[in-house]
């Protein structure tokens, strides 16, 4: 039997153990699997493009453990009653080949997303950081001052949407746990003052969400939204102004906001900071950029990271994904035997 973890599961998961918990640890399960990055085999994912948005396929694996995530990005859904980003996800045993956990990942996605953002920031952000400007304050918008405020501190936000109800949305959700929240009128007030800068927006195009002028010494940069071809957020000249620091480069080059400047610009992959083959932020009036396009290996730590949460309780359901005949050479047999009733 494989296990399972469906959305009204997710959500007790959720409830029980508290979001920004949950974030936390996992932004260290995250950081685990960094630390071993030259373990797994990688690939970047595979998509399906079409005038509505993409269809991915996310594989990666270690020497015991297959996953693979599915997820669409479909930035014109909520105009039609639809979320923007679906997915689920599957861990398989890699001796047998057997599927060993399937789980919802549409909320999963949304956490691991701002444990990954969090991790980076814990050792590229400066370690005084405490205000955050948040441009664009849609779905992924509370997880990511959640998990900024569990593993940094952060507990003000500047926060910017081209439409008010989200910036509303998100000052109903917050500020009843804890944050302060100022509202501003444009990308440029929002950064203003911040320590942090996450840029996490939705439309599939080329924008400048965030410009080279709004951009201050010592800034840490969260580039989050820009995850497809033909789709970034930043001014591109931001990337020349500090060390940019990516997932998986030959994605992030496809992907990324580095698909606006020259093929060989020069970008760091995070697990080297983290082994120390490379340098972080060398100085506090360093600006630092994370180019994040999101990467399976996240979704492997996550899903992992759930498993075991969940193992042992009435969380985790069983699905009989897998066809067991008594002889493992004798499908066809199992056709003839009565079908069970219920």
């Amino acid at each position: 039997m494989t296990s399972y973890v469906g959305v009204v599961d997710m959500l007790r998961w959720i409830a029980q153990t508290g979001p920004e918990r949950i974030m936390t640890e996992m932004a260290d399960a995250i950081e685990g699997d960094f630390r071993r990055w030259e373990s797994f085999d990688k690939t970047h994912r595979v998509a399906s493009h079409s005038p509505f948005g993409v269809i991915e396929l996310m594989p990666i694996s270690d020497a015991d453990v297959y996953a693979f995530k599915y997820v669409n990005g479909h930035p014109f859904n909520p105009s039609r009653g639809f979320q923007t980003v679906t997915a689920f996800g599957v861990l398989a045993d890699v001796h047998n080949g057997y599927p060993v956990f399937l789980a919802e990942m549409t909320l999963l996605t949304a956490l691991r997303t701002a444990a990954t953002s969090a991790m980076v920031a814990r050792t590229l952000a400066r370690p005084e950081a405490r205000t955050m400007a948040m441009i664009g304050a849609g779905s992924q918008a509370e997880f990511q001052a959640l998990a900024f405020r569990g593993v940094l501190g952060i507990d003000h936000l500047r926060v910017y949407d081209v439409d008010p109800a989200a910036t509303e949305k998100l000052m109903r959700n917050l500020v009843p746990r804890g944050f302060g929240v100022i509202p501003c009128a444009s990308a440029a007030e929002a950064a203003r003052g911040a320590d942090i800068v996450t840029t996490c927006t939705a439309d599939k195009a080329v924008a400048r969400v965030l410009a080279d002028s709004n951009v201050a010494p010592g800034m840490h940069i969260n580039a989050i939204g820009g995850d497809c071809p033909g789709k970034t957020e930043l001014d591109p000249a931001i990337l020349e102004r500090g060390p940019v620091f990516v997932e998986y480069e030959p994605q992030t080059r496809i992907e990324g906001e580095i698909q606006a400047v020259e093929p060989d610009f020069p970008v760091t992959e995070f697990w080297r900071v983290l082994n120390g083959s490379a340098p972080g932020r060398t100085h506090s009036e360093q600006i630092t950029i994370f180019d994040s396009v999101g990467f399976a290996i996240e979704d492997f730590s996550a899903l992992r990271h759930l498993r075991a949460g969940v193992a042992g309780t009435q969380l985790e359901q069983t699905l009989d994904l897998v066809a067991s005949p008594e002889d493992p050479k004798d499908l066809f047999g199992m056709t003839n035997l009565p079908v069970p009733v219920g």
